[in-house]
């Protein structure tokens, strides 16, 4: 072969080896390219990720707080009740006080009826609760005054373990006093005041129990037992006629 052909085909074969190697670079920027993609993918991936929880967690938020609005609600409703019931009894214990009074009054020129006819007696089908509604509701709807005492007694005999046992001593110490009987009504009382401390009646017990201390001449020991119950039930009404109470003795 001749030289100048020889060297003709060694430049034809290096410059087909250059055309060949050109195309490496782009093969390495199109991995460089795709992996930006799949960054891009995973990071695209991660922000659907986070806002779906930001999502849930605001789904979630906004149900406690509507559970939070109810329980709020529930417990105004239960206030608003709360203070309904303390109202109606400071109402009762108003009304209690008047019917006293007018009872005592009107025992002076009317006669009692002290007779309890059999359909007053208690019923043995009655339970412990419609027994002592009953017979309280003898002294608040009907008045009849005397027919409720032995109702009281037959109850606290029948049901000596009732939850309204220091009630019905409390009722028959204010149905003792509409009849003058300061003895009884004083010893009932008494009964609220020192065997029963977690008594609703009791700071009422011991404003009677107070009262009828001073009207025997037992001043001193009715300021005791005033003072108390100031000291004990400072926010009550019978609080307040206790105070009202000292302030004339």
């Amino acid at each position: 072969m001749k030289p100048n052909t020889i060297l003709a085909a060694f430049f034809l074969m290096s410059g087909s080896a250059q055309v060949w190697a050109a195309p490496a670079p782009v093969s390495e920027a199109a991995s460089s390219s795709q992996t930006l993609e799949e960054r891009i993918s995973q990071l695209e991936s991660m922000m659907r990720t986070r806002n779906l929880l930001q999502a849930e967690l605001q789904q979630q938020l906004n149900l406690l707080q509507e559970e939070v609005s109810q329980v709020r609600g529930v417990t105004e409703e239960q206030s608003y009740k709360l203070e309904k019931v303390l109202q109606r009894q400071r109402e009762l214990y108003q009304e209690i006080e008047n019917r006293v009074s007018q009872a005592y009054d009107q025992s002076k020129s009317t006669p009692a009826t002290a007779d309890v006819t059999p359909e007053q007696a208690f019923s043995s089908n009655l339970s412990e609760n419609e027994a002592y509604d009953r017979t309280v509701n003898m002294i608040m709807k009907d008045k009849r005054y005397d027919a409720a005492i032995p109702e009281f007694q037959n109850f606290l005999q029948q049901y000596p373990n009732s939850v309204y046992v220091p009630n019905a001593h409390y009722w028959l110490g204010q149905l003792f006093l509409i009849k003058s009987d300061d003895a009884k009504a004083k010893s009932h009382f008494a009964t609220v005041v020192d065997n029963f401390p977690e008594s609703n009646k009791r700071p009422e017990a011991m404003l009677k129990l107070g009262t009828i201390m001073h009207k025997q001449g037992q001043a001193a020991e009715a300021k005791t037992l005033l003072n108390k119950l100031i000291k004990e039930y400072p926010s009550t009404t019978p609080a307040k006629l206790a105070t009202e109470r000292l302030a004339k003795m």
